[in-house]
């Protein structure tokens, strides 16, 4: 009786706990349906639904007669999911993949290319590394081979897109153009214009199917904004062979940096600005803007003083000056020549042989008792200020004032000869760009518009900073001073036959970052402009020599850079505003060859009276002469190494003569060849990337 009551007890108890259970489920269910339900299928469906982010394409950055400096280009990552692949497909491609891979790439024979494929299919890897950072075509071509023409679901073949900024040139204005870096530092142009180059990202709402593949919503998808078109004004020709003379003399004496501007008169339009740096192994790179930073600029700063004392009438250059003999004291400093012997000079030859005790003996006569004054005529020419560049990190110039406690009885000598005082090689620049316009000085400036879809959005016009830094007196007497410097100064052995330059050399010692004056680090430079008559260029050389070394002074290390550089500029026609026959006239010994019409030659050659032979083609490369002294004039060749001249050509050819020359061909639109990134005659290395813009 007492078991039969416990088992009844035992159903009643569990009949009791399945119904309170039933009730709390029930409850439970009520609960999520009514409170946390839309939250819960909320979640549900982010499960199965996600955001994604639509890059836009970044802008573009061109030269000003439309060279590709900089552009974006998309790269690809590819993998291997062997995992889907059927053996039997595989082991019957294999062997026609292979072939085709290093048919493609070139890097490896068919066997090596099965070899790695089969280790990859044997291990059943489901993301398998075949190829980094595969330019579109060849990422078209790959997609298309046997296995891989299957897809990802049965091929196996997965992509990773992404984007490549590039640099058609390489090295070649890397500082100005400057560096995009993504969650990173950006630098030059590319973060100075960052929101104009970037654009506006798009994005859309994707679906995850069956299988996990992700899909598009339709009607979510937002389209990104491309970002717009950056047109510098420089100048790939010049750039180029700025960046070629200041490179041969900075390997040439080993010297730690270098940077050369060339500044458009006129306008203040920067046609190149090169800045190498010496690093560890040796070898130099675009690793710094040394146009930028202030140092003290030595003796090419005397111009500054000149411009002072002239505009305060002070003096006439054609006034006498005792030089002492070079050597003169001041306070318990003595002031030296850097060769002693000068004695009285007029002072526009004091400023040709760059005598120091002359110019800081003129500048403490006139100023030591109002040295405000002094310091004021500086900062009317800007040089206590930034430039204003369109270029981010310019530095402000360091100049000491009379109510800085570092002002002593020697500062205004000294500063008179470009010392106590720190300017940027640009501020030099604008100051003797100043004085070749007949006193207007222009703010330096690197962008020339904006472009959106090819076209002009916004021109930047040219900026005048000062309508005269001078009256014309003043000016003229400057222009005297500035082109005796290359007549019988320390500039006379640059001076060639075609064309007057005028400028001026620089020698400082060095003492900063570190670097003391006993160290025997000097920054050479020279600064001026050319044609003398009539401007066209301002060019700025400043190099700092390695320590003690035995070549330092501006006329020996940067004075031949601006030569190397005038006589290139001249030669291409960009120096020269008159007609052939006129250089021609300057000389029958020599004569400069560069690629031009076979026309324009026979002007030069017919005004010297010398009979030419034109070849099949109308361009030429070359003038040659035979023992008759007759001149004839070759059709252009394709030289290995130099770009050659693509423009007009169907893509077939363009692509068969670029690759044939060891080159990578990126090709946007369809038609024929309207614009190639590099220009024909550059300097080109095997492995560089050429875009081609078909129309």
């Amino acid at each position: 009786m007492n078991v039969k009551k416990d088992i009844r007890f035992r159903v009643y108890v569990a009949f009791v706990c399945i119904c309170l259970l039933g009730i709390a489920v029930i409850i439970k269910a009520a609960s999520i349906q009514s409170g946390e339900g839309p939250e819960l299928r909320r979640l549900a469906e982010q499960m199965h639904m996600r955001s994604t982010t639509l890059p836009a394409e970044r802008g573009n950055i061109y030269t000003e007669d439309g060279a590709l400096l900089c552009s974006s280009l998309p790269q690809f990552d590819v993998h291997v999911d062997f995992t889907v692949i059927k053996p039997e497909t595989f082991h019957e491609k294999v062997d026609s993949l292979a072939f085709r891979m290093s048919e493609l790439f070139g890097d490896a024979s068919p066997e090596t290319y099965k070899n790695r494929l089969t280790q990859g299919f044997n291990k059943k890897s489901r993301y398998w590394l075949l190829k980094k950072n595969l330019p579109y075509y060849q990422y078209q071509a790959l997609r298309s081979y046997p296995i891989f023409n299957k897809g990802k679901r049965k091929g196996g073949f997965i992509e990773d897109p992404k984007i490549k900024r590039i640099n058609p040139y390489g090295m070649l204005a890397y500082r100005t153009i400057g560096l995009y870096r993504e969650n990173s530092q950006t630098i030059g142009m590319e973060a100075t214009y960052d929101t104009v180059l970037n654009g506006e990202s798009g994005s859309r709402i994707e679906q995850k199917l069956t299988g996990g593949v992700w899909a598009p919503v339709e009607g979510s998808e937002v389209d990104p904004q491309n970002g717009r078109d950056l047109v510098t004004t420089l100048d790939v020709g010049i750039q180029e062979v700025a960046e070629h003379g200041l490179m041969s003399v900075l390997q040439q004496y080993e010297c730690l940096y270098g940077t050369v501007i060339v500044m458009e008169v006129q306008t203040g339009k920067i046609k190149a600005l090169v800045n190498l740096g010496r690093q560890k192994d040796g070898s130099y790179w675009e690793d710094f803007n040394y146009a930028m930073i202030p140092t003290e600029p030595g003796s090419t700063f005397k111009l500054v003083t000149l411009i002072s004392l002239l505009n305060d009438k002070y003096i006439n250059v054609n006034d006498m000056v005792n030089c002492e003999g070079g050597a003169i004291r001041f306070g318990n400093r003595t002031m030296r020549d850097s060769h002693l012997g000068l004695g009285v000079l007029s002072i526009r030859d004091a400023f040709a042989h760059s005598s120091n005790a002359a110019m800081a003996k003129l500048a403490y006569q006139y100023y030591y008792k109002e040295p405000d004054r002094f310091i004021n005529n500086i900062k009317k020419l800007h040089l206590h200020e930034r430039t204003g560049i369109d270029l981010a990190g310019e530095r402000r110039p360091v100049l000491v004032t009379p109510k800085s406690k570092t002002w002593s009885a020697t500062t205004l000598p000294w500063m008179a000869t470009g010392y106590s005082i720190q300017v940027t090689p640009l501020h030099t620049a604008m100051v003797y760009n100043a004085v070749a316009n007949n006193g207007k000085m222009m703010r330096p400036y690197l962008i020339s518009s904006i472009r959106e879809y090819g076209r002009s959005i916004k021109n930047f016009k040219p900026e005048v900073v000062e309508e005269a830094i001078g009256d014309s007196s003043t000016i003229r007497q400057l222009q005297a001073c500035t082109r005796e410097v290359a007549v019988s100064g320390t500039g006379k052995h640059i001076q060639g036959p075609f064309y007057n330059i005028a400028g001026k050399t620089g020698t400082a010692q060095v003492a900063d970052k570190g670097i003391k004056y006993t160290d025997g680090v000097y920054q050479g430079s020279f600064v001026g402009y050319f044609p003398a008559e009539k401007p066209r260029y301002t060019i700025a050389v400043v190099i700092r020599t390695k320590p003690r070394s035995g070549a330092y002074y501006g006329g020996t290390i940067a004075a031949p850079v601006f030569r190397m550089i005038a006589d290139k500029i001249f030669a291409s026609g960009k120096g020269w505003d008159g007609p052939l026959d006129s250089i021609a006239k300057a000389t029958k010994s020599r004569m400069y060859a560069q690629q031009a019409t076979a026309g324009s030659y026979r002007v030069l050659l017919n005004a010297i009276g010398q009979k030419a032979n034109i070849g099949q083609d109308n361009y030429i490369a070359q003038l040659t002469s035979d023992s008759s002294r007759k001149i004839d004039i070759t059709p252009k060749a394709i030289y290995k190494g130099m770009m050659p001249d693509v423009n007009g050509m169907g893509l077939k050819d363009a692509v068969y003569l670029l690759e044939k020359e060891g080159l990578q061909v990126h090709v946007k639109g369809k038609g024929k060849v309207q614009q190639q990134s590099v220009a024909p005659g550059n300097r080109v290395m095997k492995g560089q990337t050429i875009v081609l813009q078909l129309s």
